[in-house]
């Protein structure tokens, strides 16, 4: 099995995936195989956030801009939403990341951003609200965000 298909083909094992464990998986395939034919290093753009302390030192003090989903796993357009941002981030050449917040997890957090509908994604550079738009939205609105924060 090619490494590519391991650490691209599947967006759920990549989720999975955490980057020392992809470091693992290429040493052991390499002792098995002798060589690898195809070779890649991609850092995780897109996060969870895991506490307010984690917002504070992943997404207001990042040097790179991020784009914050607040979202909430009991909302369908969050759902269909979710995959169309990281697919956008992705795309974006490492240029942003994407902070995932689960409202429901982390409500004080959505309160300071005044989030009252979910979805909702707020563009933060430097540690300063800079967009945002509330619901489902087609993939130039999230191109167009992108191009106010870089």
């Amino acid at each position: 099995m090619a490494l590519r298909f391991l650490v691209q083909g599947s967006r759920q094992f990549q989720k999975q995936l955490s980057w020392p464990s992809s470091i693992i998986i290429i040493q052991a395939l390499k002792s098995l195989n002798g060589s690898l034919i195809h070779t890649t290093s991609q850092q995780q753009s897109s996060f969870n956030v895991q506490d307010e302390e984690d917002f504070k030192k992943r997404v207001l003090e990042s040097e790179k801009p991020v784009l914050v989903d607040f979202h909430a796993n009991w909302c369908g357009p969050c759902k269909l939403l979710g995959p169309r941002l990281e697919e956008v981030v992705n795309a974006s050449n490492d240029r942003v990341d994407l902070a995932k917040v689960d409202i429901d997890q982390l409500t004080d957090l959505a309160m300071v951003y005044s989030v009252s509908s979910v979805p909702t994604v707020i563009a933060i550079k430097n540690g300063l609200k800079v967009d945002q738009f509330i619901g489902l939205q087609e993939a130039e609105v999230i191109e167009d965000m992108i191009a106010k924060v870089v």
